[in-house]
Formats: structure tokens, C-alpha cells, sequence
């Protein structure tokens, strides 16, 4: 799920001059030079999460709107900014080694097709299914065969390895998942990717699950205060006892918490053949409310991504293996 630029955190009060080096610099010999595209609050939570990271160095950040809150937050951490969108980005000196795309679907097929030729690591925080798809505890830490890797979505991120877990342990007849974001989160790209979101999601469901039946949900919620991002995953498990259905679900939880410390499953229920785990994410962010894991989630998964690169490049300048 992606946040358009017309939504906004709370900021600090921050410089608007830009600060940091030209972009497209090269990157520090420990820091792999990335971009970030987009600037609503999933691009302010995904620049202070690189912020954070000892091996990826954030050399642009490119929106639309030069008076967006997203620019200003990364100009104030002291980030070359641009409202030039993409064009900054394919107008660098030299090509980022990563690109965070945290625009919208439509855009992301563009961003793709300009980014292409360059030898560039894109990763796609959009539902836009053009990439491949990537959840770094069911994909693991193995190489993507492709230079366009996709984050799903943020409900992609939180039921994928459930729903991945209880099919490599019991015959799973169907799979159901249901995710509820609050709406003060939920951004102009957010409304306008639904059927994208849902599309994805449920593809996403299918293919890590290896279950035919499947089905993905949506909920953005208008409660005020606003309500935590949970997802709840429903499966018809026959012969499935709780005790083993609740040993493999916390077995799953604890690898996605390595990530996403906000990861928690709040409630494992066995009737019959149905099996129903409930999940609360909370953000771990600088930026964003508590409420709004659906982005926390999905950005921690994309800077693990990225940071998973930057060891594969690492490892390759050490052995003296080309990239």
C-alpha cells in the first residue's frame, strides 16, 4: 500500500534548504548510494528509516510538490531534494545502485520502463505486480533474478508469512485475508490502487501459499482514534489442532519481528477446520503515528531488501566477483 503525497505526518520544524551531497554521488565505500521517490508519509518514514541504516546512504529524494512536508523532512536530515520526480533521478551523474519507488501503481510502470536500462535496483513499494514480488521471510535473503523487486503491499507483508507457514505444515483448503487501515493513512495513491492492492495481495497469497483459493480484503476505517493496522488470516485447515496451528504462526511472527518489531499476534483460534490469527502491526518509526504499521511493515521489508543488496555487493567487491 502507498501513501500519495497529499498525505502528510506530523513535522517537525525542519530547514527547507537542501542539505547533503549533489545527487547521484557516489556512495561512501561502506553505503550504497539510494533515491527515494515520493514524499507523502510512506516516503518520510522510508527516508528516516535509511537514516537509520549504516549501509545505505539516501542521495536523493525526488518528489512533485516542492512545498510538500516530505521534502522538507528530508531536506531537514540533511538530503539533496528535488520536484522534479523522475527526471531528477535519470538525470543523476551516475545511477543510483537502488531506487525506492513509493509513488502509485500507474506510475511505477513508467518509473520501470525509464529506469530499465540502467543498472539499478528498483524496489516497488506500489501493488503495481510488475516486479518480482518479495516478503524477505518466505523469499529469504536470496538474490532477486530480477532488478524490479515488489513489496506486494502492506497486507501482502503481514499475511504472506502466515498464510506461507500454515500451508508448509498442513493441507490448507482455502485462505482468506483481511486487512483494516485507518483512513487519516490511507493517501490519494492508496484509494486510487484498490483493485490493484486486492489484485496483488491475493496473487501474492496464492503463489507463496501454493493454495488455489484464496481471497483478499480491504477495510480502510474511518474510526476515530484512529485503529491500529491488523490483518486477520482465515484458512480452512482440516485436523488442525490449535496447539500446532498456535507453534507455527509464533514460529512465522518471531522471523517477521526481526524486521518489523511491531509485528504481533494477538489472538489464534482453532473451530473445527477454521483457523483464524489475528494481527496488530505498530510502527517503529520517527515519523509515523503507532497506528500506522501498514507502512511501517512494508518499509522495514523494503530497507532489509536494500540492505541485503548492499551485502551481496559487498561480498562480490571482496571476492573480486563482478555485480
Amino acid at each position: 500500500m502507498t501513501v500519495a503525497e497529499d498525505v502528510a505526518v506530523p513535522e517537525n520544524d525542519t530547514p527547507e534548504n537542501v542539505g547533503g551531497a549533489a545527487p547521484g554521488a557516489a556512495p561512501t565505500a561502506s553505503a550504497l548510494s539510494v533515491a527515494v521517490i515520493g514524499t507523502g508519509a510512506i516516503g518520510q518514514d522510508l527516508v528516516s528509516k535509511i537514516h537509520r541504516s549504516p549501509v545505505l546512504e539516501c542521495a536523493l529524494v525526488a518528489g512533485r510538490n516542492p512545498q510538500s512536508a516530505g521534502l522538507r523532512h528530508a531536506a531537514g536530515l540533511g538530503y539533496p531534494t528535488t520536484a522534479d520526480g523522475i527526471d531528477a533521478i535519470l538525470a543523476a551523474p551516475r545511477p543510483f545502485d537502488v531506487v525506492f519507488d513509493a509513488t502509485n501503481a500507474m506510475s511505477h510502470a513508467e518509473h520501470w520502463r525509464l529506469l530499465q536500462p540502467l543498472d539499478t535496483l528498483l524496489v516497488d513499494l506500489t501493488p503495481s505486480k510488475v516486479g518480482q514480488m518479495v516478503v524477505p521471510t518466505v523469499t529469504g535473503a536470496r538474490p532477486p533474478t530480477e532488478r524490479n523487486v515488489n513489496l506486494v503491499s502492506c497486507g501482502g507483508q503481514a499475511s504472506v508469512p502466515i498464510a506461507h507457514a500454515l500451508a508448509g505444515r498442513f493441507e490448507v483448503e482455502y485462505i482468506e485475508v483481511v486487512s483494516t487501515v485507518a483512513s487519516s493513512i490511507a493517501g490519494r495513491a492508496t484509494r486510487l490502487n484498490l483493485d490493484e492492492y486486492v489484485a496483488t495481495t491475493q496473487h501474492a497469497v496464492t503463489v507463496f501459499s501454493g493454495v488455489r483459493d484464496t481471497k483478499a480484503i480491504l477495510n480502510i476505517s474511518p474510526a476515530v482514534p484512529p485503529a491500529t493496522f491488523r490483518t486477520a488470516v482465515h484458512a480452512v485447515v482440516p485436523g488442525a489442532s490449535v496447539e500446532a496451528v498456535r507453534a507455527v504462526v509464533d514460529e512465522s511472527a518471531e522471523r517477521v519481528r526481526a524486521f518489523a518489531p511491531g509485528y504481533e499476534v494477538v489472538a489464534c483460534t482453532v473451530d473445527g477446520d477454521r483457523v483464524v490469527v489475528s494481527l496488530e502491526v505498530a510502527a517503529d518509526s520517527d515519523v509515523l503515528p503507532r497506528y500506522a504499521g501498514n507502512l511501517d511493515i512494508i518499509n522495514s521489508a523494503a530497507v532489509l531488501v536494500a540492505e541485503q543488496h548492499a551485502a551481496r555487493l559487498g561480498l562480490a567487491a571482496r571476492t573480486g566477483v563482478g555485480r
